[in-house]
């Protein structure tokens, strides 16, 4: 699995809008999609997990495209270590 950060993306996009854009290369198998609590639209980002190689080919297929006319800024999401390891 590997996930996805997708950046500014439009803010009255929903996930379901999302999920059909990315799913031309392969099944999303889980989309975060902050929102604010005063406006109820996303915050303009989302974390998106997909399997490696459909991450690999939707970050190269999808990277500079433009989705409900903003730009679509991709990189691939390290996962962050709680505490460290001795």
């Amino acid at each position: 699995m590997k996930t996805i950060f997708v950046g500014n993306l439009p803010t009255q996009a929903t996930e379901e809008e999302i999920k059909t854009f990315f799913s031309e290369f392969g099944v999303v198998r889980k989309i975060e999609l902050p929102r604010d609590i005063f406006s109820g639209r996303n915050k303009g980002f989302a974390l998106i997990d997909m399997e490696g190689h459909e991450a690999r080919a939707a970050m190269s297929g999808l990277a500079g495209k433009s989705f409900m006319g903003n730009t679509l800024k991709l990189r691939d999401e390290k996962p962050k270590l709680k505490g460290r390891r001795r």
